[in-house]
């Protein structure tokens, strides 16, 4: 409780809480990459990436944060859509980055998406796990979302759990907390290992591919803002992340999802861990 209190002066000091549910893309983010495949339409509430065998496209947040709660609606590539990786991530820069991922791994018209996991601490990442989805993500827009606080980072889809990082620090293990990350989105072709470990090639007959973003929302806390938290502004609700766990109902979920949709855990991949799982599996698994 104690790191959690200083955490929220620091935000009170640094940072303001908060961005809006359906936040418009055009003022909040940039896009950086894709020459002309990244739009902003609907007056800046949708924004579309694109991919053909040219160049696919990207873009990036304005802001920085430092822990937070942050949703967004996806609609993925439909179809053929193997070879192509939609990313939409937390990370901070350098050799020794901070990263929160969610990467959609494309596959052929009929084959499950793959939903691909990792987080990375001062540059170490290797801790991957993934999931097939419970209903077909390139039909409608679906809520990814990631709450991001000192104690643990908890990944949902449509407000269902389907994964909790606990920080394990306690056990010499480095957790994202400093610096700031910015978000990231992209799409792009990566058919040398997203299907099938690269069996699969992108089809380029069936490009362009396109993914669509709507209703951005983030409840965090904004570093690179003038100061504006106050006791007014941060109510209980607005920053309940910041203490945020799963209570027993969550926990349910979450064993749901695992027994019946999750395909890949490294805290079990003893052939990658022949002389023993990573330290922070024992709270992690």
């Amino acid at each position: 409780m104690a790191s959690s209190k200083l955490v929220l002066v620091m935000c009170f000091m640094i940072s303001a809480f908060g961005i809006g549910i359906g936040a418009k893309f055009n003022q909040e983010f940039d896009i950086t990459w894709g020459d002309g495949r990244a739009k902003i339409l609907n007056n800046g509430d949708l924004l579309t990436l694109s991919l053909d065998k040219i160049s696919g496209s990207g873009f990036q947040s304005k802001n920085e944060y430092l822990f937070g709660k942050i949703d967004m609606q996806l609609k993925l590539v439909p179809g053929n859509s193997a070879g192509t990786v939609t990313a939409y991530y937390l990370s901070s820069q350098g050799p020794t980055h901070d990263e929160i991922d969610f990467e959609f791994l494309g596959n052929l018209s009929g084959d499950p998406y793959t939903l691909h996991t990792n987080v990375f601490s001062q540059g170490k990442g290797n801790r991957e796990q993934q999931f097939h989805l419970w209903f077909d993500p390139t039909a409608d827009f679906h809520t990814y979302s990631i709450t991001w606080n000192p104690q643990r980072i908890i990944f949902y889809v449509d407000g269902t759990p389907i994964r909790e990082y606990k920080n394990s620090e306690s056990m010499g293990v480095s957790y994202p907390k400093n610096p700031p990350m910015r978000i990231y989105s992209s799409l792009w072709n990566a058919d040398d290992w997203a299907t099938r470990g690269g069996l699969v090639k992108t089809d380029w007959s069936q490009a362009p591919f396109s993914a669509f973003y709507r209703n951005f929302n983030a409840n965090a806390c904004i570093t690179s803002s003038p100061s504006s938290c106050n006791s007014n502004t941060t109510t209980s609700t607005s920053s309940s992340w910041l203490n945020e766990e799963l209570d027993n109902t969550s926990q349910e979920r979450l064993k749901w999802v695992h027994k019946n949709y999750m395909v890949y855990n490294y805290c079990t991949d003893s052939k990658r861990f022949p002389q023993g799982f990573p330290a922070d599996c024992l709270q992690n698994s």
